[in-house]
Protein backbone atom coordinates (compact mmCIF):
# COMPACT_ATOMS: atom_id res chain seq x y z
CA UNK A 1 0.00 0.00 0.00
CA UNK A 2 1.21 3.61 -0.87
CA UNK A 3 1.19 5.61 1.89
CA UNK A 4 -0.55 8.50 2.04
CA UNK A 5 0.27 12.29 1.55
CA UNK A 6 1.70 14.27 4.28
CA UNK A 7 4.60 14.00 6.58
CA UNK A 8 6.45 10.52 6.91
CA UNK A 9 5.98 9.05 10.54
CA UNK A 10 8.31 6.38 10.65
CA UNK A 11 11.94 6.59 11.70
CA UNK A 12 14.50 6.54 8.67
CA UNK A 13 13.44 10.27 8.22
CA UNK A 14 17.17 12.48 7.31
CA UNK A 15 17.89 15.50 9.04
CA UNK A 16 16.92 17.31 5.47
CA UNK A 17 13.52 15.92 4.85
CA UNK A 18 12.79 16.66 8.83
CA UNK A 19 13.95 20.08 8.33
CA UNK A 20 11.97 20.40 4.98
CA UNK A 21 8.78 19.36 6.23
CA UNK A 22 9.23 21.31 9.53
CA UNK A 23 9.43 24.46 6.88
CA UNK A 24 7.18 23.05 5.05
CA UNK A 25 4.40 22.70 7.50
CA UNK A 26 3.42 26.24 8.34
CA UNK A 27 3.25 27.21 4.08
CA UNK A 28 0.59 24.04 3.89
CA UNK A 29 -1.89 25.57 6.98
CA UNK A 30 -1.73 28.77 5.33
CA UNK A 31 -2.70 27.41 1.84
CA UNK A 32 -5.51 25.50 3.06
CA UNK A 33 -7.43 28.88 3.97
CA UNK A 34 -7.00 29.76 0.32
CA UNK A 35 -9.22 28.38 -2.72
CA UNK A 36 -7.41 28.67 -6.24
CA UNK A 37 -9.23 29.04 -9.53
CA UNK A 38 -7.92 29.76 -12.52
CA UNK A 39 -4.82 31.87 -11.45
CA UNK A 40 -6.60 33.45 -8.49
CA UNK A 41 -5.84 32.82 -5.08
CA UNK A 42 -8.12 33.72 -2.76
CA UNK A 43 -9.16 32.98 1.06
CA UNK A 44 -11.73 30.99 2.30
CA UNK A 45 -14.26 33.40 4.30
CA UNK A 46 -14.25 36.16 1.63
CA UNK A 47 -14.14 33.70 -1.18
CA UNK A 48 -17.77 34.64 -2.76
CA UNK A 49 -17.52 38.53 -2.39
CA UNK A 50 -14.43 38.12 -4.55
CA UNK A 51 -15.79 35.64 -7.41
CA UNK A 52 -18.72 37.96 -7.76
CA UNK A 53 -16.27 41.30 -7.82
CA UNK A 54 -14.12 39.64 -10.74
CA UNK A 55 -17.13 38.44 -12.42
CA UNK A 56 -17.73 42.08 -13.96
CA UNK A 57 -13.67 42.03 -15.48
CA UNK A 58 -14.01 39.23 -17.42
CA UNK A 59 -10.52 41.00 -18.96
CA UNK A 60 -9.01 39.70 -15.46
CA UNK A 61 -9.58 36.30 -16.34
CA UNK A 62 -6.17 35.08 -17.23
CA UNK A 63 -4.22 37.45 -14.95
CA UNK A 64 -3.00 36.04 -11.72
CA UNK A 65 -4.82 38.00 -8.99
CA UNK A 66 -3.82 36.98 -5.21
CA UNK A 67 -5.71 38.11 -2.29
CA UNK A 68 -3.87 38.20 0.84
CA UNK A 69 -5.00 39.39 4.44
CA UNK A 70 -2.27 41.38 6.33
CA UNK A 71 -2.10 42.38 9.86
CA UNK A 72 -2.32 45.96 8.94
CA UNK A 73 -2.23 48.39 5.90
CA UNK A 74 -0.59 51.93 6.33
CA UNK A 75 -3.26 54.34 5.96
CA UNK A 76 -5.83 52.43 3.81
CA UNK A 77 -7.90 49.44 4.24
CA UNK A 78 -7.13 47.84 1.06
CA UNK A 79 -4.08 47.92 -1.51
CA UNK A 80 -3.97 46.57 -5.00
CA UNK A 81 0.11 46.25 -6.57
CA UNK A 82 2.10 44.22 -8.95
CA UNK A 83 3.96 41.66 -7.16
CA UNK A 84 7.82 42.53 -6.97
CA UNK A 85 8.56 39.50 -8.69
CA UNK A 86 6.61 40.02 -11.68
CA UNK A 87 7.30 43.86 -11.98
CA UNK A 88 10.22 43.76 -14.46
CA UNK A 89 8.29 41.13 -16.83
CA UNK A 90 5.86 42.82 -19.88
CA UNK A 91 2.72 44.02 -18.94
CA UNK A 92 1.00 41.48 -20.08
CA UNK A 93 2.66 38.49 -18.01
CA UNK A 94 2.98 40.60 -14.45
CA UNK A 95 0.99 39.21 -11.64
CA UNK A 96 -0.90 41.41 -8.65
CA UNK A 97 -1.77 41.16 -5.08
CA UNK A 98 -4.84 42.74 -3.15
CA UNK A 99 -4.29 42.91 0.30
CA UNK A 100 -6.73 43.74 2.89
CA UNK A 101 -6.12 44.86 6.09
CA UNK A 102 -6.85 41.60 8.74
CA UNK A 103 -8.55 44.67 11.29
CA UNK A 104 -9.77 47.39 9.23
CA UNK A 105 -9.40 51.00 11.26
CA UNK A 106 -11.05 53.50 10.04
CA UNK A 107 -10.21 56.53 12.60
CA UNK A 108 -11.16 54.87 16.28
CA UNK A 109 -14.06 52.96 14.92
CA UNK A 110 -12.41 48.74 14.12
CA UNK A 111 -14.24 46.62 11.77
CA UNK A 112 -13.66 42.92 10.80
CA UNK A 113 -14.10 41.81 7.63
CA UNK A 114 -17.18 39.97 8.86
CA UNK A 115 -18.81 43.47 10.39
CA UNK A 116 -18.78 44.37 6.96
CA UNK A 117 -22.13 43.65 4.52
CA UNK A 118 -21.63 41.59 1.33
CA UNK A 119 -22.60 44.02 -0.99
CA UNK A 120 -20.48 46.42 0.75
CA UNK A 121 -17.33 44.41 0.48
CA UNK A 122 -17.95 43.20 -3.50
CA UNK A 123 -18.07 46.90 -3.84
CA UNK A 124 -14.36 47.62 -2.09
CA UNK A 125 -12.91 44.53 -3.93
CA UNK A 126 -14.42 45.79 -7.28
CA UNK A 127 -12.27 49.17 -6.33
CA UNK A 128 -9.19 47.46 -5.93
CA UNK A 129 -10.10 45.29 -9.26
CA UNK A 130 -10.55 48.87 -10.83
CA UNK A 131 -6.63 49.43 -10.22
CA UNK A 132 -5.43 46.22 -11.37
CA UNK A 133 -7.48 47.21 -14.77
CA UNK A 134 -5.43 50.73 -14.18
CA UNK A 135 -2.04 49.18 -14.33
CA UNK A 136 -2.59 46.93 -16.91
CA UNK A 137 -2.53 49.85 -19.02
CA UNK A 138 0.75 51.06 -17.72
CA UNK A 139 4.30 50.23 -18.77
CA UNK A 140 7.09 49.37 -15.99
CA UNK A 141 8.43 53.02 -16.46
CA UNK A 142 5.01 54.22 -16.02
CA UNK A 143 4.28 52.06 -12.48
CA UNK A 144 7.61 53.62 -10.91
CA UNK A 145 6.79 57.16 -11.97
CA UNK A 146 2.97 56.08 -10.89
CA UNK A 147 3.93 55.34 -7.19
CA UNK A 148 6.74 57.82 -6.43
CA UNK A 149 3.63 60.32 -7.54
CA UNK A 150 1.29 58.88 -5.45
CA UNK A 151 3.70 59.17 -2.41
CA UNK A 152 4.18 62.99 -2.98
CA UNK A 153 0.91 63.90 -4.91
CA UNK A 154 -2.57 64.74 -3.29
CA UNK A 155 -3.79 65.63 -6.90
CA UNK A 156 -2.45 62.13 -8.00
CA UNK A 157 -4.20 60.24 -5.72
CA UNK A 158 -7.29 61.99 -6.69
CA UNK A 159 -6.85 61.00 -10.17
CA UNK A 160 -5.81 57.32 -9.48
CA UNK A 161 -8.70 56.62 -6.86
CA UNK A 162 -11.58 58.01 -9.33
CA UNK A 163 -9.93 56.13 -12.19
CA UNK A 164 -10.60 53.04 -10.12
CA UNK A 165 -13.75 54.15 -9.61
CA UNK A 166 -14.71 55.05 -12.82
CA UNK A 167 -13.32 51.49 -14.18
CA UNK A 168 -16.12 49.74 -11.66
CA UNK A 169 -18.36 51.74 -12.72
CA UNK A 170 -18.43 50.91 -16.45
CA UNK A 171 -17.72 47.58 -15.79
CA UNK A 172 -21.42 47.63 -14.39
CA UNK A 173 -20.53 47.58 -10.02
CA UNK A 174 -22.02 50.91 -9.85
CA UNK A 175 -24.39 49.69 -7.20
CA UNK A 176 -21.86 48.04 -5.34
CA UNK A 177 -19.35 50.85 -5.21
CA UNK A 178 -22.47 53.32 -4.15
CA UNK A 179 -22.79 50.97 -1.57
CA UNK A 180 -19.28 51.07 -0.34
CA UNK A 181 -19.75 54.78 -0.31
CA UNK A 182 -22.35 55.07 1.87
CA UNK A 183 -21.37 52.80 4.20
CA UNK A 184 -18.82 55.18 4.81
CA UNK A 185 -20.84 58.11 4.62
CA UNK A 186 -23.73 56.98 6.77
CA UNK A 187 -21.80 55.16 9.73
CA UNK A 188 -22.62 57.22 12.54
CA UNK A 189 -19.38 56.33 14.56
CA UNK A 190 -16.69 57.34 11.56
CA UNK A 191 -15.36 60.66 12.12
CA UNK A 192 -16.64 63.81 9.68
CA UNK A 193 -12.66 64.03 8.87
CA UNK A 194 -12.75 60.86 7.63
CA UNK A 195 -15.52 61.08 5.54
CA UNK A 196 -14.63 64.47 4.39
CA UNK A 197 -10.74 62.99 2.77
CA UNK A 198 -13.15 60.14 1.33
CA UNK A 199 -15.12 63.16 -0.19
CA UNK A 200 -12.42 65.08 -1.42
CA UNK A 201 -10.28 61.87 -2.72
CA UNK A 202 -12.66 59.61 -4.30
CA UNK A 203 -16.04 60.51 -6.63
CA UNK A 204 -19.19 61.72 -4.47
CA UNK A 205 -22.18 59.26 -4.40
CA UNK A 206 -23.70 61.60 -6.91
CA UNK A 207 -20.85 61.14 -9.08
CA UNK A 208 -21.55 57.32 -8.96
CA UNK A 209 -24.89 58.17 -9.73
CA UNK A 210 -24.59 60.22 -12.82
CA UNK A 211 -21.83 57.56 -14.20
CA UNK A 212 -24.58 54.40 -13.66
CA UNK A 213 -27.10 56.87 -14.91
CA UNK A 214 -25.36 57.88 -18.19
CA UNK A 215 -24.16 54.08 -18.80
CA UNK A 216 -28.15 52.92 -18.61
CA UNK A 217 -29.52 55.74 -21.06
CA UNK A 218 -26.08 54.67 -23.20
CA UNK A 219 -25.17 58.90 -23.24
Amino acid sequence: MKPEFGIKTNFTMTLTQLLIAILYFPFCMIAQEDISLNNKSIPENIYKEAITALSFYPELKDAEISFKFKENIKKSTMQAQPTWTSFFKGRKNRSYIILISQQIQIDGESFTIEDIPGDVLIGWLGHELGHVMDYRDRSNVGMLIFGIKYLYSGSHIQEVERAADTYAIAHGMGDYILQTKNFILDHAHISEKYKERLRRLYMSPEEVMHLINEGSTGD
